[in-house]
């Protein structure tokens, strides 16, 4: 019952807010534990909204990285890129740049560099006459196996079905 109270009333003002869950936890130091836990989440959240600025540049930069990495030898050298690389390079943690990353894009950092690996695999499946082994050694992969089920489970096509389709 005492968190139905919290939830719906979430939405709801901060002062208004506070004064349900003060109310409703009274008594329950679980429950006041869960208000304790519910700010954190709030005042974490917060730091994405009132960042925009900082956070678009942020933004930028990562997708200057993501195509600098590809763009460079890397992928050949390195292997798939991963969050914690860019984190790295980011001067952030990868837990915090992950968070970012959802927050502003609406895609985990995992999904927006796969999205750009497929993104680069679709312009070299296009534009070359390379084989889908060399494409997928290009972009890092070890094994083509895992190029090839990334980009089917991504594209709903075969390398060979998306040539043959363009």
């Amino acid at each position: 019952m005492a968190c139905q109270v919290i939830f719906s009333h979430r939405r709801k003002s901060s002062l208004s807010y506070s004064r349900v869950l003060i109310s409703t936890a009274r008594g329950s130091s679980l429950q006041i534990f869960e208000l304790f836990l519910n700010y954190c989440e709030r005042f974490y959240d917060r730091q994405f909204i009132t960042r925009d600025n900082v956070n678009k540049g942020i933004i930028e930069k990562f997708e200057e990285l993501l195509n600098g990495y590809f763009a460079s030898g890397n992928p050949q050298k390195i292997g798939l890129p991963s969050v914690a690389y860019f984190a790295g390079e980011l001067h952030l943690s990868a837990n915090y740049f992950g968070d970012l990353i959802k927050k502003e894009t609406g895609k985990s950092a995992k999904e927006y560099v796969q999205y750009k690996i497929i993104d680069i695999a679709k312009n070299n499946i296009l534009d070359t006459g390379k084989t889908v082994n060399e494409i997928a050694f290009e972009l890092g992969f070890k094994y083509p196996q895992h190029f090839s089920r990334l980009f089917k489970n991504e594209t709903g096509y075969t390398q060979n079905e998306f040539r043959s389709l363009n």
